[in-house]
């Protein structure tokens, strides 16, 4: 049976994460927090923040600015958008 977590983000009862995915206390915090569906948009999010802004993921700075920007996605309403973002529209 799967975990069901309160999902913060999605703001109802959801499949929780099946480990932790993220080290120390933020990646608790997600564990407990966010689901499966959730943490699969921020996925999306980070390589659209990686593609559009050229970021290196090994960079120091690059990871210090997407763990601020995980955060905001997961537990607040303040998610970074690149300036001049458009997205795809569904056309399923």
């Amino acid at each position: 049976m799967s975990r069901m977590v309160q999902c913060v983000k999605l703001k109802k009862e959801a499949e929780g994460l099946e480990r932790p995915t993220y080290p120390g206390d933020l990646g608790k915090r997600i564990y407990l927090n966010i689901s499966q569906e959730a943490w699969k948009m921020w996925v999306g999010h980070q390589t659209m923040l990686i593609n559009e802004y050229r970021l290196t993921p090994v960079d120091p700075k690059a990871r210090k600015f997407l763990e601020e920007e995980m955060e905001k996605f997961l537990f607040s309403d303040n998610a970074t958008m690149p300036e001049g973002f458009v997205p795809e529209e569904d056309n399923s």
